[in-house]
């Protein structure tokens, strides 16, 4: 099986070529700087791994109309490998993930550094389940549910 997944901030704004042909197919490059777990035998002191993504059709248009540097997506995939020759004779070895699934893993406030830390009030909402059987109430509704 190979299935990967990730989540990380974007290093830069995705990259975006068209192929060429009748129906052109949008083929994004972008690459994740994602965390790793804090490790004392680290010598390197590296704390995050840099991984090239490549997402082609709906998901390259997708990153390219919403994806810009620094936001924080998840993204599901497979890892492919390959290889080419480089101008000056020296085959050079490739490893990305080629995407499946991508979404936001952040609001649009966090992302934009709200003082808020991140909290986008919902209106209307329904009760959501908070654990041990007890729900959180949203503010604004004065009727309760039951007796």
């Amino acid at each position: 099986m190979n299935k990967v997944i990730l989540m990380g901030r974007l290093t830069r704004d995705p990259e975006v070529r068209y192929s060429q042909g009748e129906t052109p197919l949008a083929i994004a490059r972008y690459s994740l700087a994602v965390d790793r777990r804090q490790n004392r035998n680290n010598p390197d002191g590296q704390t995050a791994d840099f991984i090239n993504c490549v997402a082609f059709g709906r998901q390259g248009e997708f990153a390219e109309k919403y994806f810009h540097k620094g936001i924080k997506i998840a993204v599901t995939g497979r890892i492919q490998t390959g290889s080419y020759t480089n101008k000056d004779g020296v085959k050079v070895y490739t490893t990305e993930v080629v995407v499946e699934e991508q979404e936001f893993a952040e609001s649009k406030a966090s992302q934009q550094g709200g003082d808020n830390g991140g909290y986008v009030p919902m209106q209307n909402a329904a009760p959501v389940a908070a654990g041990e059987g007890f729900m959180n109430i949203p503010d604004g509704i004065e009727e309760l549910p039951f007796n």
